[in-house]
């Protein structure tokens, strides 16, 4: 799977169904290349039309699954929240 692909996945948190959003970034480790994270961007105001405030940092390990259209994680919102 190339990392485009990845962009085009729609983030979903199994533990309260909640839609997070779609990858943004990815965060790598520079020795072994391999993914450490993956960035999501938290909602906006007004629609995102005035910029967002936080940014979800889902680690890899918290990634359940990689299917066609979405990305499943477990993780706990409060643990992975980063402030902009």
């Amino acid at each position: 799977m190339r990392l485009l692909c990845l962009c085009d996945k729609e983030v979903i948190n199994v533990c309260d169904c909640k839609r997070l959003g779609c990858i943004t970034d990815i965060e790598f480790d520079e020795r072994t290349g391999c993914i450490e994270a993956f960035i999501v961007p938290g909602p906006g105001h007004f629609g995102g039309l005035f910029g967002r405030d936080i940014e979800y940092v889902i680690p890899f390990c918290c990634v359940r699954q990689v299917g066609k259209d979405i990305v499943l994680v477990e993780v706990d919102l409060k643990d992975c929240i980063k402030k902009c």
